[in-house]
């Protein structure tokens, strides 16, 4: 297996132990990593007053304000209630992206690009997209239900079109050197990666769909419902089980 993005060399408990360890250092490299502290006050203040602020006075205000908190914010971007965003200097948004209530958007990492979310992507309510030192890329269109995660210490790709189920688990990374015993998994990194995961264009995955740690799948794919995806799934195939396999062509 190879090293995930940056090396495997971002050891994400000491990056938070940075600045002196007082708590405020702690939870400054947690939510906003390298960002000037006048970014940061700002963004606390635009937080504190409009995050939880119910009805059409709160949508309005969250996409007047929040795009001074990203790298680049698109035209008619909807910003949900009691969002949790964590980098938010390293995600771009696309024009018309809806972001709904409760969601998760977090770029953490020391040298990554973050997160790049395409025109027209709408993010479900509980969903959580966030790396870990890692990259990811969201194409035009794609729609993610709700409670889902995407997860990224390497680069995940979703291409565009994309009909993503709820309780979707998708993933770059995240893995353990199990030859290693001299180290328990709670004090490694877990940033050990196959490589880039890339979910093709046009795909439907179903609820419950878990895509490991370097998987693929071609344009036009339907994954059925609880499927596990370990490998690579050609263009224009329905694949079901665990693992997936191919049924048929589409």
């Amino acid at each position: 297996m190879s090293e995930s993005h940056g090396g495997g060399e971002f050891k994400f408990k000491a990056t938070l132990r940075e600045g002196g360890g007082s708590a405020f250092a702690t939870y400054r490299n947690l939510c906003y990593g390298k960002a000037s502290l006048g970014y940061v006050l700002k963004a606390e203040l635009i937080v504190l007053l409009t995050s939880g602020l119910p009805g059409g006075l709160g949508l309005w205000l969250r996409q007047k304000l929040y795009p001074l908190l990203f790298r680049k914010t698109g035209r008619r971007v909807v910003f949900g209630r009691n969002l949790t965003l964590r980098h938010a200097h390293k995600i771009t948004l696309g024009d018309g992206v809806v972001i709904d209530d409760n969601a998760v958007l977090d770029a953490k990492g020391e040298d990554n690009e973050g997160i790049a979310v395409g025109n027209g992507v709408y993010v479900g309510r509980n969903t959580i997209v966030y790396c870990k030192n890692g990259n990811i890329r969201l194409g035009d269109g794609v729609n993610i239900s709700s409670n889902c995660q995407i997860f990224s210490s390497n680069e995940v790709e979703i291409g565009s079109g994309t009909v993503i189920a709820a309780f979707t688990y998708i993933l770059s990374g995240g893995q353990y050197d199990v030859h290693d015993r001299a180290t328990p998994f709670a004090e490694q990194s877990g940033m050990v990666t196959r490589g880039p995961t890339r979910i093709g264009a046009n795909n439907w995955l179903g609820a419950g769909v878990v895509v490991v740690d370097g998987a693929k799948t071609g344009e036009h794919c339907v994954i059925g419902a609880g499927a596990v995806v370990t490998g690579e799934i050609p263009a224009h195939r329905l694949a079901v089980g665990v693992p997936a396999r191919v049924m048929k062509e589409i």
